[in-house]
This record gives C-alpha cells, structure tokens and sequence, in this order.
C-alpha cells in the first residue's frame, strides 16, 4: 500500500531554514517542512558537533518517514577577524584622534590596542580602512610599521573585547579554511552533507583547496561576502557548484547602496551557468522578535524571487528567533504571492539563459518551448548526476520538475533547485520502463491526473552520467489513472 508522502509545494523557489537553539528539537523541524522549509542550514559558527548530529538525525528521520529528500547545507565559519582585549573590557573613540593598532597582547584603552593577526601588518597600506563591529567604528589607516598601524578614526564610537575587524581595501593574505574549518568540514562529510558553504572567499584558489577536500562527497556553495571575491567571481563560479549572496557580510565592506546592483548581478550570472543561487541574510529580519514583517523586508524576499534566486533564506529568523515558524510561513506565502502574479514570468525570464552548444542543453531548451506550445502538466526527467535536472530548471518553466534519481545523494542536493521536486528511485533498464515510471510518480506525488500530458527528458544508455539524448511526451490516460488509483489502494 502507497503510504502518504509529502506533496509538492505550490511554488517554485526553495526556501532555506537555518536551524539553531529555537528550532533544534525533532518537532519543530517537522513544523517547518510542514510550513514550507525545503533545506536545512547548519551553522558551524555555533554549538557543538553532538548538537549538529543530532539536528542531522532528526532530519533524516523525518525524510525517510516523509519519503522526501531532504538538503543539508553546512555552513563554515571561515577565519575570523578580531582585536585584541581592553582594560575595563571596552573602550570609546573619538571622532579624528589617532588610535594604534599593535602587536602587544596587554590590555588596550582609548588610545590603541592589539591586531593579533600579524598578517595584516604586512597586507595594510596607508589609506586603508579598517572597520570594527561590523563597521560600527571606522577607522583609516595613516602609517604603518612593522608591529604598529596608526589610524585616524573617521567614525567614532565604543569597541569592546574581541569585536570582529574588517578590511574590505586588503586582499587579506588568510586562507579560507582554518584549523576549525578542516575539522568541521571532516565531521560535515561524516554527517554526509549535502552542500559545504564555504566562507572567506576571496579568490579561486579558495575554492579549489575546498574542493581538493571535498570531492564529490558533497557539493560546495561558495558565499560571495568579500570586496575581492567580487573581483574574481568569474573563476570563483567555475569552480562552485553553488553560490550564496551573503548580503549581511558584504553589506559591512562595502557601501550599502552598492549590494543590491551585486546581488542582482551574481544572481544572474549564476542562472547563465546553470548553478544553484542563494538570497541569504537579513532577509526577515524583524520576525526575530515580532511576529510579523515590515512591508521593506516583504518586498526585499519578493524581488530575490522576481530575479529568479533558486532560493531564499533565513538564518537567526528560524535559528534563534521567537518565531521561527512563522518566518517560514511568511516568507512561504510571500513566494506564492510573487509566483501568481501575472508579470512573475516576465521578470523572471529577465535573464537570457542561451543554451552550451550540447545536446542535452538543445533538449533541455526544446523541452521549455514544447511547455510553452502546448498544455503540459509536469516536466520528468531521469538523472545519476543531477546535470539534466540543473539545465531544465535554469530554463525557469512554468511547469514543475519532477527529478527522479537513484543516486540518494543526487536527489538530495536537488533540492536546493528552481522548480524541482526530488524523488529517489530505483533505476530503469528500458525506455517502456521509463515512460511507465515517469506516469506512476506523476501521479503518486500530484504532480499529474487523468488526460494530462508529461513532457520526459532521459539519457540512452540509462545509468550513464551526461547522457541526456531523450525528449518525449506522453498523456496519461484515464485507465492509467483507474489502474494507479486500484493499485495504490490495495
């Protein structure tokens, strides 16, 4: 007997929860797949890595009861900038005076304190800024020696104990993976991690260290939150598998009024190669400790979806906020509000997507003009390494896809993507076999009924990876459907 799964969600664009002190526990992860989180993001800035088990247990026990795949992202925390201590713990800076930043590990006051990160000293020029507190201090650097940086503050205000540094006019010359890092990616590959989020990324040769650790044991989403990963982006995305908009970092170094033309721009050259892309930080922000949005932060999630993001995220709104639940909901409901809006097609084919001069691209842009031609219910296709599923999704169809794969590992990394709903299956040995499955999962997860017609993407020979050379389409008929409903009830 068909026992019940969860249906497809009625839109499009995936939505991303982090997990934290307020959603850790097996019942409220339920609610938020319920209310529409469609991947988990795990923050190894927090906590222990008995906790981070457990919240992978939970989800793999809800996702075979469930019968969904579901995507696990870890997030890196990536190196960390900071100052020193102060004596009495904090200190105030004056607009104009001078301040030092040193090599002195003793206590600091009003007039200096430590940068142990004697990297730095040889990175820093004169006329460099240096930020402190997420740029609520603002310093410019006036001379530099080697274990002392002089600076004239141009934005005074209170530091305290070990507040974050940011120097977003220095390609700071700091690996992206610290100790910490490659202990937590170890333990993210243990736990089989879906996607590994890496921080810090400032060059290509950032992301081709994470991947050389890697593999293909998981795929790796490179989050754009530095000045100089803006710089090399181009080869920073052919290597990635996936991007994220760390809004909330970049935001810091550099002007505020320079990030929203940014995440434009990255989210589009992402759909132009086909990569999964991520709206994150800040996104609901006020749902932390009020039950509803502002009308700003509203509109903020719905033009990351008018742009066509693969998916939008909340971070301490789900982790650590008093109404994670509602967050998920509000910004569900602000997704299917963009989604039904008339001109949504329009905007979100905004970005030309031409087809790579192969095959499977030529089938996969044939496939989205058959949708457009004719009535078509549901998109299926058949993948081992999810490249079929990513190509047809990067056309933005006004239809569903449903993926099906029997690698586990596939299916689940599909769900960070445009349109797709993910199934793991068995494989198929024939092309009867592949029309006849393609009808039965339509139909087992609502994605089709009686009369309705399925437009089918494969690879011959089946099974192997790249090989997409198929596309057909069926109509289901209504015996089909009398014979799913009479088997399906036994």
């Amino acid at each position: 007997m068909v026992t019940e799964i969860l249906p497809p969600r009625s839109r499009k664009v995936k939505i991303l929860a982090t997990l934290g002190p307020a959603s850790s526990d097996p019942k409220t992860i339920r609610k938020l797949m319920a209310v529409g989180a469609d991947a988990f993001r795990i923050n190894m800035s927090h906590g222990d890595r008995r906790q981070k088990a457990k919240l992978v247990d939970s989800i793999r026990a809800l996702e075979k009861e469930l019968r969904r795949p579901t995507t696990i992202l870890f997030d890196l925390q990536g190196p960390k900038l900071r100052v020193g201590t102060l004596d009495g713990g904090e200190a105030m800076l004056e607009k104009g005076q001078r301040f030092t930043l040193d090599r002195n590990p003793a206590p600091g006051d009003a007039t200096r304190v430590e940068l142990p990160h004697p990297e730095l000293f040889e990175a820093i020029k004169p006329g460099t800024r240096v930020l402190i507190d997420d740029g609520k201090v603002r310093l410019q650097v006036v001379s530099r020696a080697e274990n002392e940086i002089v600076t004239e503050v141009e934005v005074g205000g209170r530091i305290s104990d070990r507040k974050g540094v940011n120097v977003p006019d220095v390609l700071v010359p700091i690996p992206a993976l610290t100790k910490k890092d490659r202990e937590d990616l170890a333990f993210a590959l243990e736990q089989k991690a879906d996607y590994i989020a890496l921080s810090f990324v400032q060059r290509a040769d950032d992301v081709a260290e994470a991947r050389a650790l890697i593999g293909d044991r998981a795929a790796l989403m490179v989050k754009v939150e530095k000045p100089a990963a803006i710089d090399a982006l181009e080869d920073i995305l052919a290597l990635a598998d996936a991007v994220m908009v760390a809004r909330g970092d970049l935001g810091v170094e550099l002007p505020p009024e320079g990030v929203p033309p940014l995440q434009k721009r990255i989210v589009a050259r992402a759909r132009e190669l086909g990569k999964p892309v991520v709206v994150a930080t800040q996104m609901l922000e006020s749902m932390i400790t009020s039950p509803t949005p502002t009308r700003a932060e509203v509109s903020d999630v719905a033009n990351a979806i008018y742009d066509g993001a693969d998916a939008v995220m909340l971070s301490a709104e789900s982790a650590a906020g008093q109404y994670p639940c509602e967050a998920v909901e509000m910004m569900d409901r602000i997704a299917r509000s963009v989604e039904g809006d008339s001109a949504y097609a329009e905007r979100v084919h905004f970005t030309a997507t031409p087809a790579e001069p192969t095959t499977a691209d030529a089938l996969a842009e044939s496939a989205g003009q058959i949708v457009d031609t004719i009535d078509v219910r549901t998109m299926v296709c058949f993948t081992s390494s999810g490249s079929t599923a990513r190509r047809i999704a990067r056309e933005r169809s006004k239809v569903p896809l449903l993926a099906m794969s029997p690698s586990q590992s596939t299916a689940r990394r599909l769900g960070l993507l445009w349109g797709v709903h993910a199934v793991h299956t068995r494989d198929i040995g024939s092309f009867e076999e592949m029309v006849e499955k393609a009808k039965r999962m339509a139909l087992r997860h609502k994605l089709a009924d009686g009369g309705d017609r399925l437009v089918l993407m494969a690879g011959v020979p089946f099974g192997t990876a790249g090989s997409t050379n198929v596309l057909h389409v069926v109509r289901l008929t209504g015996d089909e459907l009398d014979r799913y409903r009479a088997s399906a009830g036994k």
